[in-house]
């Protein structure tokens, strides 16, 4: 079992219940997936470009990840129906909770200039969504063979019926936010 989902089984379920004020223990909300989703819009010139932001999240994610299609065509932007975008990959149960872990311990850490996470960023569901500037701020991807500095986006959806009792469990797994309230 991984240490993150020792400690909610053993400890932060049942903090979380004294302090929501839940009476049965299924009630107390739970991450139930993680989203990782990378948009490479230059990918629809060169399928290089695709291949490679394929191999650096599969290598992020410990997960292989799945190349995303345009939807329908946008002659604006030179994009025809089914052409490569993006990939995206969705973590659930023992490598969901590793990810979390080395996001909030290592990667996190790395980020220049940060000062905690957006409490706006909630989206009134109990879902947390951030986005990431540059993906080489994970251990697993090495600086010298990266062609191009990309940016990603995380999804955390939990089981928490509004944004404070979500943002109470991504306070006990460390995730660390800045000091504002929600709106």
């Amino acid at each position: 079992m991984t240490r993150l989902l020792d400690q909610y089984n053993n400890q932060i379920k049942s903090e979380l219940k004294t302090k929501l004020g839940l009476k049965n223990t299924f009630e107390v909300p739970k991450i139930q997936k993680i989203i990782l989703n990378m948009g490479v819009g230059e990918g629809k010139d060169d399928s290089k470009l695709i291949d490679k932001a394929l191999e650096d999240l599969t290598l992020i994610s410990g997960q292989k990840a799945i190349k995303t299609k345009s939807k329908k065509a946008i002659s604006g932007f030179k994009i025809r129906e089914g052409m490569p975008l993006g990939v995206k990959v969705t973590l659930r149960n023992k490598i969901m909770y590793e990810f979390l872990d080395r996001l909030v311990n290592i990667a996190i850490p790395r980020i220049r200039d940060f000062r905690g996470l957006n409490l706006k960023s909630f989206d009134g569901n109990g879902n947390f969504s951030m986005g990431i500037k540059e993906h080489v701020i994970f251990p697993e991807i090495n600086f010298d063979k990266v062609d191009k500095i990309r940016g990603m986006d995380i999804t955390i959806c939990t089981s928490a019926k509004n944004n404070n009792e979500a943002l109470e469990l991504l306070k006990s797994f460390n995730m660390p936010f800045n000091d504002n309230k929600i709106n």
